[in-house]
């Protein structure tokens, strides 16, 4: 790895395919007859309503890290490589849809999303979870993509339970909003047929809905001073060249300015489902998640 400009800011240099991948990126971990892995699907409670969600727990007795993750908008990329590879690193790690998207019952909406993402870490939290799914409370870490990447940014940000956040081609929505704002010809005909395309899984919302909360641009999904409150929890901040690079450097950049003594910059030449990196993407990930053991 080779430091960028920022002394404390750094950048993949080696390509995935030059050196071995982590060993729970490409093997199997030795069962556990007692502990086995195993999977859990469940409801888990949000301000009234009952969230789909799938559990993916690591062999051993534990008690284990566990990973909260978050996908993006509408979730069409659920990123389940990457919570295998993470369980086979010994790692529990919690999926779930939000309000009114995939089944879940409730109106999807932006603000419902920060307010599933509070809930999830409360749940990983709670001493029903902690006993039955054998967590280690001590070591939550959350992660997203896309719009995952803003909200496991405002989860890890409003619980400072949460030892680090890990950001995947994060979304920042309310700097989205504000341009929206400042020129209406950003929200073109193209992108309001492509957010038409992302509808169908949800519910209880509109095209008209979501663009005026992205347009209100709330502090809750402003990317770039959110991730200023994880501070000085690390961060592992993944941009994809073809996609979200600005957006993942311009992160790095403010919270080095913060003061950040422990953020990383990834930027991998991929698009934003990081389609052909597959596999380094999990290795970045299990990788950084190794500083708080397994």
């Amino acid at each position: 790895m080779r430091a960028l400009l920022f002394p404390l800011v750094l950048l993949l240099a080696t390509p995935v395919t030059a050196r071995a991948l982590a060993p729970a990126v490409t093997a199997d971990p030795a069962p556990d007859a007692q502990y086995p892995a195993g999977m859990a699907s469940f409801q888990l409670p949000s301000q009234g309503s009952l969230l789909n969600a799938v559990f993916y727990l690591a062999s051993g007795k534990g008690p284990h890290p566990t990973m909260v993750l978050f996908h993006g908008f509408p979730g069409n990329e659920q990123n389940l490589d990457l919570a295998q590879a993470v369980r086979r690193a010994g790692w529990n790690v919690l999926t779930l849809h939000y309000r009114g998207s995939w089944g879940s019952p409730g109106a999807f909406s932006f603000a419902h999303c920060v307010e599933d993402a509070d809930a999830a870490v409360a749940f990983v939290r709670s001493s029903a979870a902690v006993a039955r799914y054998r967590i280690d409370p001590a070591r939550i870490v959350v992660a997203g993509h896309s719009m995952g990447g803003m909200m496991a940014a405002r989860a890890v940000a409003d619980n400072t339970a949460a030892v680090g956040a890990i950001l995947i081609d994060a979304w920042d929505m309310a700097a989205d909003g504000r341009r929206m704002n400042a020129d209406p010809a950003y929200l073109t005909r193209s992108r309001r047929e492509e957010l038409d395309g992302d509808m169908p899984p949800l519910a209880g919302t509109s095209e008209d809905a979501l663009v005026a909360e992205l347009e209100a641009a709330p502090r809750a999904i402003d990317l770039i001073p959110t991730a200023r409150e994880i501070l000085p929890r690390p961060m592992l901040i993944l941009g994809a060249a073809r996609a979200g690079a600005p957006t993942a450097r311009a992160v790095a950049a403010a919270a080095q300015a913060a003061g950040a003594r422990n953020v990383s910059l990834i930027i991998m030449p991929t698009d934003h489902p990081f389609s052909d990196h597959r596999l380094a993407l999990a290795d970045a990930v299990v990788r950084w998640l190794a500083r708080f053991g397994r």
